[in-house]
């Protein structure tokens, strides 16, 4: 693997510092910015208003870590699956995560009319596998292998076909963000400064299951959305398929978000995946309505996708409707997400990075 650093996904201040280094003119970094960020080059040699001597010195130190997708599925209801392969500094090899493109557009026969018509969302990953060991979570159970760089996380989107029509990008990957936070927070600085791709902090929301100390930092140093992975209301319970819950409780994660202002542009929301018998009747709604009160906030329900080897089974059509009502009618809004490429293992928990 070369030593060779990577110039994508590196923010503006590092590439001052490398320039610096180099004996480049500090302006050289927002020359770079520009062509990496806002041109998309993916060869130094591109870089025309650098001089020869310039281009020559930084391909003997550097390079720009643009890879194609090495395979893409694509569902019935338009979801594209892409596969990426990595280096994987901590196994010394190559690993491989996945990358989910969802274009609202392609489901406008189910919501005929909808706002979200034109929405293009991108699921991204921050590592390969997980620690977080969550039961129901396919990634989770194939344990964690390796985080991914800044470069890695946005080559999954500057290198898909449809890089030009995102709308939208979550952390929703494979990984946890929190577990892998510097590098999360220099790829949303690249998406959101305006040296980089000057997204609004609005079209991206980060995921955690809430490891405090890195849940902290994140609502400290970045404005994106911010989405926790609940699952159960009951702690004891949501201990049994959430190991973190023991590091981290609840009660502490949301203790920690009262402290923080939901009410302007950046946006709380909250995911339960529905398990049959489980985490769905009436009295987790209830709970769960106590729970979040007096919170700005929102709770996404997920139908649960199983998987080969699961005990779990997802809830039926009627006992969703019922458990979302619920929480609608007691002050706490609450959606139920379209499940998008079931059929290619590209839905919420599925992600295995497998090379088919």
């Amino acid at each position: 693997m070369t030593d060779k650093i990577n110039l994508l996904g590196q923010t503006l201040p590092q590439l001052q510092t490398l320039c610096a280094d180099m004996g480049f003119p500090r302006f050289t970094a927002k020359q770079l910015c520009d062509w990496l960020y806002k041109k998309r080059i993916d060869s130094i040699d591109a870089m025309s208003n650098l001089s020869l001597a310039q281009r020559a010195k930084l391909n003997e130190t550097a390079y720009i870590g643009r890879s194609h997708p090495v395979n893409c599925q694509v569902s019935r209801d338009g979801t594209k699956k892409y596969l990426f392969q990595v280096w994987n500094a901590e196994e010394r090899g190559h690993s491989h995560v996945e990358a989910v493109y969802i274009p609202e557009n392609k489901i406008s026969e189910i919501r005929a009319q909808s706002p979200d018509s034109s929405r293009a969302t991108l699921c991204i990953s921050c590592q390969v596998g997980c620690k977080m060991g969550c039961s129901f979570c396919v990634t989770g159970q194939q344990g964690f292998h390796g985080s991914l760089t800044a470069g890695d996380i946005l080559n999954q989107i500057f290198s898909i076909p449809e890089c030009e029509q995102l709308t939208n990008i979550v952390f929703m990957g494979m990984g946890e963000p929190m577990d892998n936070l510097d590098a999360v927070l220099d790829a949303c600085a690249v998406l959101t400064s305006d040296w980089g791709l000057a997204w609004s902090p609005k079209r991206i929301t980060v995921s955690s299951v809430g490891i405090i100390p890195g849940l902290k930092r994140f609502l400290d140093e970045c404005q994106c959305h911010l989405a926790i992975s609940l699952h159960n209301p009951v702690p004891q319970e949501r201990l049994e398929i959430m190991p973190m819950q023991k590091a981290y409780p609840l009660a502490e994660v949301l203790a920690l978000l009262r402290h923080y202002d939901w009410s302007g542009q950046r946006r709380l929301s909250f995911e339960y995946t529905m398990f049959r018998g489980m985490n769905d009747d009436l009295a987790h709604a209830q709970r769960l309505t106590e729970l979040l009160r007096g919170l700005d906030c929102r709770v996404n329900l997920i139908r649960f996708h199983s998987s080969p080897g699961t005990p779990f089974q997802t809830s039926t059509p009627t006992t969703i409707k019922n458990f979302q009502e619920y929480l609608n009618r007691h002050g706490v809004t609450c959606t139920l997400r379209a499940s998008r490429g079931e059929d290619i293992d590209a839905a919420c928990g599925l992600l295995a990075g497998k090379e088919r």
